[in-house]
C-alpha cells in the first residue's frame, strides 16, 4: 500500500525513528500504526543484541534535583556523534526526570520505571535500534538531604550531586561545593569515610617509598602517617583546599555558610 508523508511523520513523532524506518514499517504493517511501532521496536531489540559485545564509551551525563532528592546518571553509546544528538540527550533528560519524580534506589529499579507507556529499558533499546549503536544505562547515583544541589560540567560528560543537612543552604555555596567535587574528585566525604583497606594501602605505599629513599626502618611508620595526612587532604572532600580560596578547606567554607555536607556523588565518562 502507498504510505503518505503525513503517516510517516506521525509515526516518526511517536517513535523517534528515522523517516525510512517509519516508511518501511508502515509499508510492512499495511498502515497499522501499532504493528509498525512493534516492527520498529523489534528492530531495536535486534540491533541491541547484535551490538551487545561492542564497547559503549561515549554518552551523556546529566544531573538534577527535586524536593530534597538529587540524581545523576549516564546513558552511554558508542560514538560522540550520537552522544551529541538532540534526541539522545532528550532521552537522557527524560530518564533523569523519571528518576527525580519516582526516586528509584537502584539502576535496575530505574530501568523498570514506566515512561510514556514503555519501560525505560525498552526506550533505550528502541533508541539503539534507531541509531544502530549499543546503548546502556551505565551509571545511576542519588542523594537525599534537606538541601541538594547538582552540577553538570559543559559537554555533558561529568556531573556531580551534593546533599546537605540544613534546609535553605545558600545556592552559590552549594554549587561551589558541587564544582569542587567535579574538579578535585574526592573519594570520600571525610577521612573517617575512607575504607580501611584504602588507608592501609596508602600507608604501605608510603612506607615503601620511604624505604626507597633510604629512610631508617624505625622511622617508616611515622613518615607513612605524615604522608597519610597529605593523602587525606587530597582524598577527603572536607579536608581539600577550597578551589576558590586556597586559604580555606572545604569544611571551613561550608562552616562559614552554615552548611553541612552529608553526601556527594560524581559521575564522569572522561578518561582520568
Amino acid at each position: 500500500m502507498a504510505v503518505t508523508m503525513a503517516e510517516i511523520s506521525k509515526l516518526r513523532t511517536m517513535t523517534g525513528a528515522g523517516m525510512m524506518d517509519c516508511k518501511n514499517a508502515l509499508t510492512e504493517s499495511n498502515g497499522d500504526f501499532d504493528k509498525a511501532i512493534e516492527i520498529i521496536r523489534k528492530k531495536g531489540q535486534a540491533v541491541a543484541a547484535k551490538r551487545s559485545d561492542r564497547e559503549a564509551s561515549e554518552g551523556c551525563v546529566l544531573a538534577g534535583t527535586k524536593d530534597g532528592f538529587a540524581a545523576a546518571l549516564a546513558l552511554k553509546c558508542e560514538t560522540d556523534f550520537v552522544a551529541k544528538n538532540a534526541d539522545f540527550i532528550a532521552l537522557t533528560q527524560q530518564i533523569l526526570d523519571a528518576a527525580l519524580a519516582q526516586q528509584p534506589t537502584s539502576s535496575e529499579a530505574l530501568l523498570a520505571l514506566t515512561l510514556n507507556g514503555s519501560k525505560v529499558a525498552d526506550l533505550i533499546t528502541d533508541r539503539s535500534g534507531i541509531t544502530g549503536e549499543k546503548m546502556e544505562l551505565d551509571f545511576y547515583e542519588f542523594a537525599k538531604g534537606a538541601s541538594v544541589t547538582s552540577y553538570i560540567h559543559p559537554g555533558n560528560k561529568l556531573a556531580t550531586i551534593v546533599a546537605f543537612t540544613e534546609a535553605g543552604v545558600d545556592a552559590q555555596a552549594a554549587r561551589d561545593v558541587a564544582m569542587q567535587v567535579a574538579a578535585m574528585s574526592p573519594i570520600a566525604l571525610d577521612r573517617n569515610s575512607i575504607p580501611a583497606g584504602t588507608i592501609e594501602k596508602e600507608l604501605e605505599i608510603a612506607r615503601e617509598k620511604a624505604r626507597e629513599e633510604g629512610k631508617a626502618e624505625e622511622m617508616l611508620d611515622k613518615i607513612a602517617q605524615g604522608r597519610l595526612n597529605k593523602f587525606y587532604q587530597e582524598a577527603a572532600l572536607l579536608e581539600q583546599s577550597f578551589i576558590k580560596d586556597a586559604k580555606l578547606t572545604v569544611g571551613q567554607y561550608l562552616k562559614q555558610n552554615n552548611a553541612t555536607a552529608i553526601a556527594f556523588k560524581r559521575i564522569t565518562l572522561n578518561q582520568e
